[in-house]
């Protein structure tokens, strides 16, 4: 059996509305003692929308720290006193403008575990009506419509190349084809 580690306190260096950079001190049996920085949040939320046609609704964004753009699909951080699926339900009317009381869970993960405790929970949603919302101010989008199929191609190519939108593609995939 592996060894756990006993956190012994906790310090939050930074925060933000979106995270909190937290410092632990921790200690393992054997006598180690250290320090740990790492990033919490209350989590996100991602959406993989059907339209009726069978078409895949993926947002082109810019991305500021790669300097470059980047198709994914919808996603968000989970505010405080929302929940994944009401954030699922923002994130798509938001970047989308679309809205659906019809959103499966598809499974969750976590995007980066060495250094966030964030869950990612990727939803399907379908029944889709457009809701004419619009983005934040520091949000541009360009809305993208794929099948699954050249969704398989786009990431081949390397254009889709967002480590979220590609685990989220990895859960949901399966039951997207089986919806289309």
């Amino acid at each position: 059996m592996l060894k756990h580690w006993e956190k012994i306190g906790t310090k939050v260096l930074f925060q933000n509305p979106w995270w909190t950079y937290k410092l632990d001190r921790f200690d393992i049996p054997d006598g180690i003692t250290g320090e740990y920085h790492y990033v919490h949040t209350n989590g996100s939320s991602m959406v993989i929308p059907i339209r009726a046609d069978g078409k895949i609704i993926l947002v082109n964004q810019f991305r500021y720290l790669c300097d470059r753009e980047s198709l994914e699909f919808p996603c968000g951080s989970v505010k405080d006193g929302m929940s994944h699926l009401e954030t699922a339900q923002s994130e798509l009317e938001e970047e989308a403008g679309y809205r659906s009381n019809q959103l499966e869970l598809a499974g969750e993960f976590n995007p980066y575990n060495g250094v966030t405790s964030e869950i990612c929970r990727v939803f399907i949603a379908s029944k889709l009506e457009v809701s004419g919302a619009t983005p934040d101010d520091t949000e541009e989008f360009e809305l993208m419509y794929h099948t699954p199929e050249e969704i398989d191609v786009l990431i081949r190519q390397r254009s889709i190349w967002d480590g979220m939108t590609l685990a989220a593609w990895i859960l949901a995939r399966e039951d997207v084809f089986k919806r289309v």
